[in-house]
């Protein structure tokens, strides 16, 4: 039986979630985000295996358009994507694509290579930021119809329920319990990521200005945002 859990989490977002450990034993979860834009084709953050579940659900939805990477490390499947819908666009940042096995793989685009503030096609429905100063390079995202911000590492919000949803084991993280943006652990964790303060803190004022209602990350539950400004969970990272 397939463990992946493919969910709606808002009218043309859906969210594909499944186990993953971290070093083979730290329970962070995995997650792929599609998003149906208003031409119809997809913009799809791949960050799972793109097993037959999956497969079949995007070729549901619409022709993928945009396959995304959204981070140095999130690049393992890239490459399988890309093979499946080889007219899409593969773009990422570029320690993504100088770690990545497949050296043929082409992409469209690179974060970090790019001149700033270079649109790639698909703007008008999922806008983007890029954080030079974070150690693994992501960038977050931002759907304005659903009121969506779709990350990878920048923000957990462990234990990974959903993810494990269909999985044997609990999906509990050892010996730390919540992971949330809110938590302590969480602060010295993206205080230990923000490699350059100054930067860090000119994105973060990027991002919070995006009027997002939700946030979905690639590791950890999707969270629904009931803050005040003030406490909007992205204004943290500008403490690092």
């Amino acid at each position: 039986m397939s463990e992946t859990v493919i969910r709606e989490v808002a009218k043309d977002v859906w969210i594909f979630s499944r186990p993953f450990a971290r070093f083979g034993f730290f329970p962070v979860g995995g997650r792929s985000t599609a998003v149906k834009m208003r031409d119809g084709n997809l913009w799809v953050l791949a960050s799972t295996p793109l097993d037959t579940e999956t497969k079949v659900k995007l070729e549901e939805l619409g022709p993928v358009k945009y396959i995304i990477g959204a981070d140095a490390v999130h690049h393992m499947f890239l490459s399988d994507f890309k093979k499946a819908y080889p007219e899409a666009k593969v773009i990422a940042p570029k320690a993504a694509i100088e770690r990545i096995e497949d050296k043929t793989l082409k992409f469209d685009g690179a974060w970090g290579s790019d001149p700033e503030g270079t649109q790639y096609g698909f703007e008008e429905d999922v806008q983007h930021c890029y954080f030079s100063g974070f150690a693994n390079k992501d960038v977050a995202f931002f759907h304005p119809a659903s009121k969506s911000m779709i990350q990878a590492d920048l923000l957990f919000n462990l234990p990974p329920t959903e993810q494990y949803s269909k999985s044997k084991s609990s999906g509990r993280v050892p010996l730390v319990g919540n992971f949330g943006p809110f938590s302590w652990f969480h602060s010295k964790f993206a205080s230990a990521m923000g490699e350059d303060k100054e930067a860090m803190k000119r994105h973060v004022k990027t991002v919070a200005r995006w009027d997002f209602k939700r946030i979905i990350p690639c590791h950890g539950v999707c969270k629904s945002i009931l803050y005040g400004p003030l406490l909007n969970p992205v204004l943290l990272l500008g403490r690092c």
